[in-house]
């Protein structure tokens, strides 16, 4: 697990794993709690200075002792169904699973806008996997056979207006110095079509309509998020040594 002030999460996210033969915690510097907490479960705590999120995993990767890994981030939980499928795997068979993600908008189940087919990678063989190197959206690659689970891993996806706003303000920024990076350059009709079709796509082409207000705030966002890395990609373009904040 790689954190930075997570006080409000961590503890859940650690009972959720307790069961685990070791727990390997990254710490990013935190000035919150999140360092006190994760003490009361494990003695593997490592601070590691922020590198980026690629950097930040693939460090924790290396420090873990058995083959076998489970990757979760603060603000997942490993649901009792799930603990139970996995306890009885046989891992004979396979090299890696993918474990279907119930993303939550404060305290509702999001079943529409591509939340409800969200699969992630996350309990795998250790020398099979390799870190996906981007800025954000990263993830695991495997080199060898892999099976879907059944159980859900929950993902507290957005618990606040205020955090939605945080969250997609930093991940648009590295998205768009991604993107900048690969040549991507816009136009005021690149940003409008963007920004118009996520919301489109989401609200009806994947049903957001469906779950109400929240479906019509998770569009919205994504929207948002849209807009924003498109933007941010014109600030690049206008000013090339500024780096967005």
């Amino acid at each position: 697990m790689i954190v930075k002030n997570e006080e409000s999460f961590l503890e859940d996210a650690l009972k959720s794993v307790s069961w685990a033969d070791e727990l390997i915690i990254v710490d990013s510097e935190s000035t919150d709690n999140t360092i006190n907490i994760a003490v009361k479960y494990t003695n593997r705590l490592f601070v590691h200075k922020w590198e980026g999120f690629a950097a930040q995993k693939r460090y924790a990767l290396n420090l873990t002792s058995n083959e076998w890994i489970i990757n979760i981030d603060a603000d997942e939980r490993i649901s009792e169904k799930l603990k139970k499928e996995i306890n009885e795997l046989d891992l004979s068979n396979a090299d890696g699973f993918i474990i279907p993600r119930e993303n939550y908008l404060l305290n509702r189940h999001i079943t529409t806008c591509g939340w409800n087919n969200d699969y992630q990678l996350r309990l795998f063989r250790k020398s099979k996997v390799s870190v996906t190197d981007r800025l954000v959206h990263e993830g695991f690659e495997i080199n060898g056979r892999s099976e879907k689970l059944k159980s859900p891993l929950i993902h507290l996806t957005y618990t606040s207006i205020e955090r939605i706003v945080s969250k997609i303000n930093r991940y648009s920024t590295l998205e768009a110095q991604e993107k900048f990076s690969n040549k991507k350059r816009v136009k005021i009709h690149t940003i409008i079509f963007h920004a118009l079709s996520a919301f489109l796509k989401d609200f009806f082409s994947l049903k957001g309509y469906k779950d109400g207000i929240y479906g019509f705030v998770v569009s919205l966002f994504s929207g948002i998020t849209s807009l924003l890395v498109y933007v941010k990609i014109w600030e690049l373009q206008n000013s090339p040594k500024k780096e967005i904040k």
